[in-house]
């Protein structure tokens, strides 16, 4: 096989395994060194179908740095019209032996966690998720003021239709 060949089958597979047919939104922000309790993360986007439902996730990477065998997150799911819906969530970042939850090689892991489920955007225009961090020391009233080994907060839109 000559090496354009190669390159051509080698960017088949290539192709064939980033297909994701079931997402419709995904986005990350990166966060440089630590996680201010006072920091947003967001995201905007527009209503991707006013009729169909969707599974909304928040997929958080970190790192070794990373202290906490939790996480807890404050996040707003904002409508056009200016409802807004907001949660406190907390979620497993490591199992009871202290190894990480998430995927990926090496040092960082990435955890996919479920934010909301068939939701539908009912109303046209552009939508805004923020997301912040809620973390608290047992005997801390005020909470961490930083939060070291979270390195990227993302958030993903996925077609309900198309897990089936």
């Amino acid at each position: 096989m000559d090496k354009r060949s190669l390159f051509f089958l080698f960017l088949g597979v290539l192709c064939l395994m980033s297909c994701d047919e079931t997402r419709v939104y995904d986005d990350y922000r990166s966060l440089p060194g630590e996680w201010h309790r006072d920091s947003l993360v967001q995201f905007k986007f527009n209503a991707p179908d006013t009729v169909k439902p969707y599974n909304l996730f928040l997929n958080v990477r970190n790192n070794f740095n990373y202290d906490f065998s939790n996480i807890y997150l404050i996040t707003e799911l904002n409508f056009p019209n200016g409802k807004v819906i907001s949660d406190t969530l907390q979620y497993q970042m490591a199992a009871p032996s202290g190894e990480w939850l998430g995927t990926g090689f090496g040092d960082v892991k990435e955890s996919k966690l479920w934010y909301k489920e068939q939701i539908k955007f009912t109303e046209e225009g552009e939508y805004m998720v923020t997301v912040q961090q809620a973390m608290r020391k047992r005997d801390s009233i005020h909470g961490i003021t930083s939060l070291e080994g979270i390195t990227e907060v993302g958030f993903r839109i996925e077609d309900i239709k198309q897990q089936e």
